[in-house]
């Protein structure tokens, strides 16, 4: 293939991404605490050569908001399902989020290492910080930690995880039955790390991961995560509306890993796209408006509420949104207020327009069409310099995906942007990303040549 190829990952968020999907005529009760039916979907993905399914996880049921019994809120810990998701497919990278905020670097180092070693070389690590105060008192914090602390314990987080996964290097188990020696103790190494949030020794207690470092895929799009994705992420998960802003965003980004000494292509930007697929577009709109028409008010209203850190439930639903704060009083997810705030000044949404809108993509971008439109949408944002992929978020499953797998891959691969066939085993060659050098086994070569 000589032509750029785009990458694809399937968010797999069961049973839909859309807020009302449990109660679409075709999603069954058991499609949500169901390993069988999410091994069909993973195998689905796969079928369709996408780079990689993705995992969202939170730390918190949300049982402190408003319309909690209308949402489905129950979903399998990451770590277990990929793991078993590992066992019955070969080829698709699995894609993992974890928290930096009530997690220790210790445990998500050796359980990603486990996990790439589990699935031969496809694991990867969303690297996310957790705000609320409900996820704040389930880990026995009174107050939830600020934003820029979050950030600030996230980034060294990541460091001591990649120390942690090169204490080992490559050819550190020897396994010599006849001079009783498993392994060379020269080759695995303290890491000794000593900073303002971890302290950590080390070393792991499992051999470095068959990718080196599992993929790092980042989340945040506010001015501390731009920056964290810079020095650390490998793919960026973002949302955006417009080709402008995402553009703006796909150069402000990688404009800023040179000083981190890091090439452009060394980090894939994927925005998530929420496509509703129908054969005409009649038939798309329809599946738009029969989704929309199941959104209880309530929960709508709930939904928008957490989107923005502000309680609408006392506003006129078809009225415009009230006066909100700045963008410096937000503790939760900054970009994404901000992306919810710019969509709704910028096409003068009602607060029931605006939830309308969210209830589905969560403030990503979403498409309607025809496959031939959804690519066509697809392939702009990947030729004008918007994206290198796209985290493709269905409405429902498995019809969303299914749409998605047998109706517009085709047209993108057609087109000479997607693969046909994986050429590697691992995440790393699907997206064409190197594998890092140890930096304890770069050390000691430096020590030797100098």
């Amino acid at each position: 293939m000589s032509k750029k190829q785009l990458k694809l990952g399937a968010f797999l968020m069961l049973p839909g991404h859309h807020v009302a999907a449990w109660r679409y005529p075709t999603v069954k009760a058991d499609y949500v605490l169901n390993f069988e039916f999410a091994k069909q979907q993973a195998l689905l993905a796969e079928r369709g050569k996408f780079d990689m399914v993705f995992l969202a996880d939170g730390v918190a049921a949300g049982y402190r908001t408003s319309a909690f019994e209308q949402q489905s809120t129950a979903y399998f810990e990451p770590f277990t399902l990929l793991s078993a998701l590992a066992a019955v497919t070969s080829k698709i990278g699995l894609v993992g989020t974890v928290s930096t905020t009530y997690n220790e670097p210790f445990n998500v180092a050796r359980k990603f290492a486990s996990l790439d070693h589990i699935s031969g070389g496809r694991a990867a690590w969303n690297v996310v910080t957790s705000h609320g105060l409900e996820a704040a008192n389930n880990f026995g914090f009174k107050e939830e930690p600020l934003h820029a602390a979050r950030y600030e314990r996230a980034k060294e987080f990541v460091d001591v995880a990649k120390k942690l996964w090169d204490s080992w290097e490559d050819d550190a188990i020897v396994y010599d039955k006849e001079n009783a020696q498993y392994l060379d103790q020269t080759k695995v190494h303290p890491i000794n790390h000593d900073g303002k949030w971890f302290y950590v020794t080390g070393p792991l207690n499992i051999a470095r991961p068959v990718q080196g470092h599992p993929v790092i895929v980042q989340a945040g799009s506010s001015e501390a995560g731009k920056e964290l994705a810079a020095r650390t992420a490998e793919v960026i998960f973002t949302a955006w509306q417009t080709l402008d802003e995402a553009k703006r965003f796909y150069r402000d980004v990688k404009s800023r890993m040179a000083k981190y000494g890091r090439h452009p292509e060394e980090l894939k930007i994927m925005p998530g796209v929420y496509p509703i697929v129908g054969k005409t577009i009649e038939e798309a709109e329809e599946k738009r408006q029969k989704l929309l028409d199941l959104i209880p008010e309530s929960l709508g209203v709930s939904r928008l509420s957490q989107q923005l850190g502000v309680d609408l439930s006392t506003y006129p639903v078809d009225g415009p949104l009230p006066e909100l704060p700045d963008i410096s009083e937000i503790n939760g997810i900054k970009s994404r207020f901000q992306l919810v705030k710019d969509l709704a000044d910028r096409e003068q949404l009602t607060i029931r327009q605006l939830y309308q809108r969210i209830a589905g993509a969560r403030g990503h971008r979403e498409i309607i069409g025809t496959p031939e439109q959804i690519a066509d949408q697809l392939q702009e944002w990947f030729e004008q310099g918007a994206a290198d992929g796209f985290n493709i978020m269905p409405p429902t499953f498995p019809d969303g995906l299914k749409d998605f797998v047998e109706l517009v891959i085709p047209e993108l691969q057609r087109r000479g942007i997607f693969r046909t066939e994986y050429d590697g085993s691992t995440l790393r060659e699907h997206l064409g990303l190197k594998r890092p050098a140890n930096q304890f086994s770069k050390k000691i070569v430096e020590q030797k040549i100098s």
